[in-house]
């Protein structure tokens, strides 16, 4: 399968906004800035992965892509997150790819060997390979293939809405719960659970 990961980036210092009665601003942006690149060279450490594709409004994010040796999307400005994912799945059909791996830049916990999870499950497609987040509300991750099968549906309970566009769709669905996944750094007590992980992200 020739794979693409794409991952939406919001502008460092603005991101996580709801960690700010725990992290100042400055805190917050140097957070997202690890755990951006704690994400790309997680991704880029997988040879099924032909590339990694980072879609952001923030300069300072895509050159950190580029950087560290991913293809970078500007997205425009005041674009909401499905569009910027479709805009990005577009861009990537166009090198004739077989599937679109979408993971958020805010799991701390994530290795190798979860992506690797997602990826084995991906096999005869169609089929639409989700994993939950902890409170089983939104989706932490979501691998498609062929890429476009289901349109993205990012938002409140994305979990339950991208498993019945996959059943609609009429594709295979395999839900993935893991531990490392299933961590994202939204709220404060995300925060402290993620709190001695975070720690050892790269700088």
């Amino acid at each position: 399968m020739t794979l693409w990961a794409v991952v939406p980036v919001k502008p460092l210092r603005l991101g996580k906004s709801r960690l700010s009665g725990v992290l100042t601003d400055d805190e917050r942006a140097n957070l997202n800035r690890r755990l951006l690149l704690h994400t790309i060279k997680s991704l880029r450490q997988i040879r099924e992965i032909d590339q990694v594709l980072v879609i952001s409004r923030d300069p300072q994010a895509l050159a950190i892509a580029r950087k560290q040796g991913a293809r970078s999307i500007q997205e425009t400005t005041g674009s909401q997150l499905n569009r910027a994912l479709s805009r990005a799945t577009i861009f990537a059909k166009r090198n004739k790819i077989q599937g679109v791996l979408v993971l958020p830049a805010d799991l701390p916990l994530i290795t190798v060997e979860d992506i690797h999870t997602l990826i084995i499950k991906a096999v005869d497609p169609p089929v639409v390979v989700i994993s939950p987040d902890r409170r089983m509300e939104g989706t932490n991750a979501l691998l498609v293939s062929p890429p476009g099968i289901i349109r993205y549906d990012f938002g409140i309970n994305s979990f339950q809405k991208h498993c019945d566009l996959a059943n609609l769709a009429g594709a295979r669905l395999e839900v993935v719960e893991l531990p490392h996944l299933a961590l994202d750094v939204d709220l404060p007590d995300d925060f402290d659970l993620a709190f001695n992980q975070l720690k050892t992200l790269p700088e």
